[in-house]
């Protein structure tokens, strides 16, 4: 690929003939869609499948971050949001503790 092309470009896509382009992982999960105008994003996940970052052609960008539950302890995103990490929480023999990062 040369910089700055797309994958679409790269590939040849005909988006008139095959609509816009999804790249998906091995679990299904999407890692990368593209339109006719160029535009694009591309998504990062861990190994549950939890989306763990996300980038598009805009220069737009979101990380989370999730506890051993997949529950979604973090988020932040590229205009300045975010919400603060959540402490996880076990349960043991009946007692809870909270999780020290």
């Amino acid at each position: 690929m040369k910089d700055g092309q797309t994958i679409g470009e790269w590939l040849k896509w005909d988006f008139e003939v095959n609509g816009n382009l999804e790249i998906r992982n091995n679990n299904c999960s999407l890692i990368y869609w593209e339109r006719s105008d160029k535009s694009w994003g591309k998504y990062e996940h861990d190994s549950k499948g939890n989306e763990t970052f996300y980038l598009d052609s805009r220069a737009y960008w979101e990380k989370r971050e999730y506890d051993s539950n997949g529950n979604r302890i973090y988020y932040e995103d590229s205009t300045g949001i975010i919400t603060p990490r959540t402490p996880e929480v076990i349960e043991h023999n009946g007692r809870k503790y909270q999780l020290i990062p």
